[in-house]
Formats: structure tokens, sequence, C-alpha cells
């Protein structure tokens, strides 16, 4: 017998002898390892190892870990993700070639033992002593089995998987235990189909079925002789017998494979030598793992199901258990995801936006009174290479999104419900002069106070000397005008307004608080495009607020039976009446008819929405709605350095980029093709009375949208916004602010803050906040 090597403890041959001297000393080899089935609980009976007994008696299957299949509201997959990819099958779907290659080449006297081969340890031992080394194992398929058993829950923490696999005597015993339990307990036909489950055939492929698909395109039931033969012998060492990277190897292992099934009797000599002499056939398919996979541009929105799967605790109590979960598999996710929506989204998208252009454009589509999200999708692709990315731009930053964008004047619908559900007529009118100091003090929440610094009062404009009121509510949102909305949430107060928002669903994408200051009014707080197409989808549904949702239902395989898996639920509220609701929706119909979004109506069916183009134009928006389908669309840098000035998008210069111009008709084209052959119904409208008092002002000039140029500071003063009083709290204002400022089709935004008047705009992650712009 070897020597003991030094500081490594026994040999492994001497490991193996000592391991069968113990089991024949304590009498129970022939009680519970040579016999099958019976007796076999002998082993333990007299203690045969010292800490035998302690070893715990039930060893429980675990559940195999498998790929999970995300479908769209049709029943289309979208992707398949797995942490390991197996598909668990019965063993009546696995060809009887595969069954009797595996047996013969793996443990050829599998239904003649039990849980232990006496003949095999033997033969082994005795070949082992004579190599001076380990040249033979003696390991059953029940012994194999209970090994993967122990890999299968160390997942994919190294040290479990070193100790689950680890060549020890105490590791043995162990598996001997639960052999014995489990040939007590399954039967022979349970462990062969367990054990096809659970192999490793190499590239990524786990089990059998998983193997079938990925080596010749085709279900394990379908295996020929010879392909059985190629992945049985692939068991042994997936890496060294690899067929796609060294077919001779593999070959050589393949025919071993079917001379063995000669030796034993499953095949004839005659087949075994006509088999060995067909090519390895490989008809490979290339693993699909992930949302990068994902069809029709749904990766971010396979990525959002991800996380909300991940951070809702109807999965789960802990993030950890969540993620067990997940990555345990073997869900069905069927989404909310309407694959015609989706379709024509990223149709739209890929239009207008290249993905190499130096801005990007996101979209979001929802329905109305249900919450669900029905597309998801934007120009840069879910990768990591060139012009790729795997911030969901269209959702906020605790969600795989980045920190937001400032929304310009898409916000002020928002202000103007929180004045009509307080009482405030739609007819009411401001003075709305082409340029004004913002007003102070302007109550705020909690009883305190914002004021205008004394010292350098802050100024807004609109967007030229001709522009000025008074204007009544309807022509001043569809022209868009600032000193009008300032002049509205500096009467009405900014509490009204932060609640509105709040019961709307509306929050900033980096998860911080809306500020207490006037300048909301015109959108200075970043938001998702998801969170702006569901808070209009409010207005689509007369007032009735549901929180998003992307999951319709889960179904789990289980052994061989599916449960249900308990899903988020949209949660309807109340945020404002119908009639404010119906008020809005008459105002916004107006922007579209006549205002600054005309490039984004849609022709004969009504719609609504509202354009923004924010600060130095970093961003443009269009946020719109049909009674049945709300959208969002942004246009931006993500990083927010590229200002949209002589710039080109889609192939087409722009001097200056507006949210009707760019955005807008991406809309247009989105909700063109997801609506089409759904019905077209109208809006409840309420009267609005013109407002004649204005005449024709503004109507010489063509314009589309809000916002701020930053060029133009002329009618601008430097200064610093004071803090909110009673109680000290800093009222952190903002820089970017919109305002879309004349009649026609494209008016040019017209003033930026000064400098100091922006506090706290900080980059709150991914490069898609402001960088704290502050002059």
């Amino acid at each position: 017998m070897p020597k003991k090597r030094s500081g490594s403890g026994l040999s492994a041959t001497q490991q193996a002898a000592k391991f069968l001297g113990v089991s024949v000393l304590a009498g129970a080899v022939m009680a519970g390892i040579a016999l099958p089935a019976a007796g076999a609980l002998g082993l333990a009976a007299k203690g045969s190892v010292k800490g035998f007994d302690e070893i715990p008696a039930n060893l429980k299957s675990p559940q195999l870990s498998q790929r999970t299949n995300i479908l769209d509201s049709q029943g289309n997959q979208i992707a398949a993700v797995y942490s390991r990819d197996r598909t668990v099958v019965d063993l009546k779907d696995i060809s009887p070639y595969m069954q009797k290659a595996i047996v013969a080449i793996e443990d050829s006297r599998f239904y003649k033992h039990g849980a232990i081969d006496l003949k095999g340890v033997l033969r082994a031992l005795n070949k082992n002593a004579q190599s001076g080394g380990v040249a033979q194992g003696a390991s059953t398929l029940t012994q194999q089995l209970v090994k993967n058993y122990f890999i299968e829950e160390a997942g994919d923490d190294p040290t479990k998987v070193a100790e689950a696999t680890q060549q020890t005597l105490g590791r043995k015993i162990r598996e001997l235990k639960y052999a014995i339990q489990i040939e007590e307990k399954l039967g022979k036909k349970k462990i062969l189909e367990n054990y096809l489950n659970i192999t490793f055939f190499g590239e990524q492929a786990y089990g059998v079925e998983a193997a079938a698909q990925r080596y010749f395109s085709k279900h394990a039931k379908d295996l020929t002789l010879q392909e059985s033969a190629l992945l049985a012998g692939i068991v042994q060492s997936p890496s060294r017998y690899d067929p796609v990277n060294d077919e001779a190897e593999a070959t050589k292992r393949r025919n071993t494979v079917l001379q063995r099934m000669a030796e034993v009797g499953d095949i004839s000599q005659a087949e075994a030598d006509q088999a060995k002499e067909k090519p390895l056939g490989l008809h490979p398919s290339q693993p699909k793992n992930g949302c990068i996979t994902a069809i029709d541009g749904a990766g971010f929105f396979c990525d959002y199901v991800r996380e909300v799967f991940l951070t809702d605790p109807v999965f789960g109590k802990s993030r950890e258990a969540r993620a067990k979960l997940w990555n345990q598999g073997g869900l069905t996710i069927r989404t909310t995801l309407d694959p015609q929506s989706q379709k024509s989204a990223q149709a739209s998208i890929k239009d207008h936006v290249y993905k190499s252009d130096a801005v990007a454009t996101a979209a979001t589509v929802v329905e109305p009174g249900t919450g669900k999200i029905l597309a998801m999708g934007q120009s840069r692709p879910y990768g990591f290479g060139k012009d790729e990315t795997q911030i969901n731009l269209s959702v906020n930053q605790n969600m795989g999104g980045g920190a937001g964008y400032q929304p310009g004047s898409t916000f002020k619908p928002i202000v103007a419900a929180a004045a009509i559900e307080g009482g405030k007529p739609a007819t009411q009118q401001y003075s709305s002069p082409y340029e004004m100091y913002y007003p102070s003090p302007v109550a705020a929440c909690d009883g305190k106070t914002w004021h205008n610094d004394p010292g350098k009062p802050a100024k807004l404009t609109n967007e030229n000397a001709s522009e000025h009121g008074p204007y009544g509510m309807k022509e001043a949102t569809a022209k868009s005008v600032n000193t009008y909305y300032v002049q509205l949430i500096s009467d009405i107060g900014i509490c009204p307004v932060t609640d509105m928002a709040k019961r709307m669903g509306v929050e900033r994408a980096d998860g911080r608080k809306i500020d207490q200051a006037p300048s909301i009014a015109l959108g200075t707080q970043e938001m998702s495009p998801l969170t702006m197409a569901n808070a209009y989808a409010t207005f689509a549904s007369r007032g009735m607020y549901c929180t998003p949702v992307a999951i319709e239902s889960i179904t789990q395989q289980v052994g061989s039976e599916k449960k249900s898996l308990e899903v988020p639920k949209s949660t309807c509220s109340r945020a404002m009446s119908e009639k404010t609701a119906d008020t809005v929706s008459t105002i916004l119909k107006g922007v579209v008819e006549d205002g600054t979004g005309q490039e984004a109506g849609l022709g004969s069916r009504p719609s609504a929405g509202k354009t923004g183009t924010t600060d130095k134009r970093y961003a443009a928006w269009f946020v719109g709605y049909t009674p049945n389908m709300a959208g969002a669309v942004w246009v931006g840098d993500p990083a927010h350095k590229r200002r949209m000035t002589n710039i080109t998008i889609g192939g087409i210069p722009h001097d200056k980029v507006y949210g009707g111009e760019v955005p807008g008709p991406i809309w247009r084209d989105m909700m063109t093709g997801a609506l089409d052959g759904k019905p077209a119904p109208d809006f409840q409208l309420v009267d609005i009375p013109d407002d004649n008092k204005g005449g024709d002002r503004g109507k010489g000039r063509g314009g589309n949208d809000d916002g701020n140029n930053g060029d133009n500071t002329g009618g601008l003063i430097g200064g610093l916004i004071g803090g909110l009083t009673d109680g000290g709290t800093t009222g952190d204002t903002t820089g970017a602010t919109t305002g879309d400022t004349t009649g026609g089709t494209f008016p040019t935004p017209t003033f930026s803050l000064p400098g100091n008047f922006i506090q706290g705009q900080t980059n709150g992650g991914n490069g898609n906040g402001f960088g704290g712009r502050k002059g």
C-alpha cells in the first residue's frame, strides 16, 4: 500500500480501505450494501463509524434550479432567465437509449445492487492499490445523485461547492447514509429520473432535456442511440468530452459508451459498430439566458420584472429569500406587456432616434384604470457594448433606472389639477406678464412659508415681450405660459400641488422628496417616464390612480406539479374628482388640437397631452393619453452633458429640439400602432368658456414647446432664493424651469434661472441627474 503523503493525511486508497474496513467490521456490508434495498438501514444499526448516527436521517431532495420563462400578456416568450439552464422532465419523456446509455457507462450494475455496489468497491480498491492512486471510482448512480444534491444546494457559493465535492472520508460516509435512505425511499426508476435531471452535461446545460436542446436542438425523448451515447459520455468530464470544442475526443468517448452498451447487452455488437461509424450529428443551439436575449426590445421590461420580484415582499420576507426563489427558477411569469404596443413602441423609437445618436429616448405605455405596463423601450439597447446600456431609462433609480430627468411643462397639468380640485375654476385668469419676480411669500407644507431672496430676487420670463396676459387656464396651458403657472401655484400654495402629485404617484426618480418651492410648477423635479405615463393615466381614468403593475400571474414547477404564486396587485385610489380629471382632459385636448402638441395628434382619435422642454434643452418630453392608453416619451442625454442644440437625431438635423417636435412624433407613431384596431372612445369633456381677452396674442410666431433656453439671460438676475421659514427648513429649489410660451407650433424656451438659484440638484447616480447645476 502506498505510503502516507506528507502533510495530506491518508491517501485516497487508504481512505477507501478504512471506509470499507469499518463497514465490514460493523457487520453491515452484506445487510445494507451488497443487497438491494432490503435491510439497507442495517449499516447504522451498530454504529459502524463514529459520528454516523449523528448525520441527519432525512435528506430532502433539493428543488432543482430551472430556467424561468417570462411571457407577454398573450403567452409569447419574452426571455428565459436562469442560474442553471435546466428543464425537469419525467422518465417517460427521456429516450430509452439515453436511460440505457447512462446506466451502462456510469453504473452497469445499477439494477442489481443496493445503495453501494460491493463488487464495484472491491474492484476499484484493487485497481487503485495496484496503481498507487485513484484510477477507478466506485460510486453508484445513487451516490452520484446524493453528491449532486449537495452541489445543487451549494448553488454558486464556491466554499459550499468545495465542501460538497471534497474527497474525504467524512463526505463519503455522509454520502453513503443518504444513498441508503434514497434507495429505500425512491426506488430505481425515480433515482434514474432524478439523476438525469440534475447532472451537468457541459455548455451550461443541466439535465438531459437542456443537454438535448443544447447539442441537438431536440427534446430528450427524441434522442437516438448515438446521440444518447454522446451525452452519456460527457458526464464523466464535461470539459474534456465537450463535442462543441473537441469533436475527436468526444467521438472516442461516445464510441466507448456504445461498446459498453453492447457488452452489457443493451444493444448488439452490430448496432454498436454501425452507430460508431456515424458522425456526431451536432445541431447546437446557443444558450439564451437573461434579459439581454429579450425580443422586441423588451430587455428593460424584463429587467423591471426581475426588480419587482426581488423587491416586493409578496415573494418573500427578505431580499435574500426572494433572490433564492428567483435563482431556483422553474417559474412561468406571465406579464402585462402587450406585444402590439411593445412592437409599436420599439418601431417608433427606431424610426426617430438611432442608438448611436448623441442623445437617447425612452418610452413607456400604461393602461388607465389598471396600472398595467403595456410597453417599455428605449433607443439604446440592453447590453454591454458600445451605445448599449443596462440602465433602464424608463424607471426610478431603485428599480434599475437613473436619477431621472426634469419633466418640464409636462408637470403643469398636475398644478392645474391641484388648483381645480381646490376650487379654482378653469377660467381662472392671471396677469401673466412677460417677466416677473417670483411672488413671495408662498405658503408651503407644515405651516412653512417660502420666500424669494430680497437681496437677489429671482425673476422669470415668457418666450418674448409680446407674450403677456391676462390669460385663462386653457390658453395658458396650450401656450405653456410660465408666468401664469408660477402665479397659480403662488396663489394656491405649494402643498396642494405636492399632495396632488403624491396622490397621482408622482415622485422623484432618485427617491428624494419633491422640493417646497414654486419653481416645481415648471417641472424642475427629476421624474421617470413610467412615473409620468402613469400620472397622466390618472387623467385618462377620470381621476383614479392605479399603481403600476408588470406581472399578471406566476406558476412554479415543483417536481411534476405546478403551483400558483401570489403576485403583486395594482391598488387604485381616487386622486381627484371625475370633474377635475375631465376638466384637465379638456384643457390638454386643446394642447394637442391647437397648442404646442399638434405634431403629436392622433387624427380622428381623441387624444390629450402636454409637451415639455427643460433647462438648456437637456431633455424634451411629450406625455399624453387617450381614454384607454397613456404614454410618455423622453428624449435627452442620460448624462445631462449634451444640450439639444445644433444636433442630429435620427438622421434629422435640429437647431433646437422642442418637446412637440421630436418626442411628440415618437409618441404619435407609438400610440397609433399600439391603438390600431382598438376602440376610440372620446373624453368626458366639460365646457370651458374661451378667453377672448387675449385676442390673437402670440400667434405671429410658430411655437411648440416650453422650458428654458439657457442662453437668454437678459430678463433674469442673479440671486439666491431663500429657504422656507417657520422652522428653518431650506427650500431646495431647482434650476431647470420650463415655459412653453408661445401660441404657434415651436416657441423658443426663454429663460434660465440665475446662478445660485439652484440648490441641491445633484446627480443621484447613473449619470442621470443634473450634476448640481449652480450657475
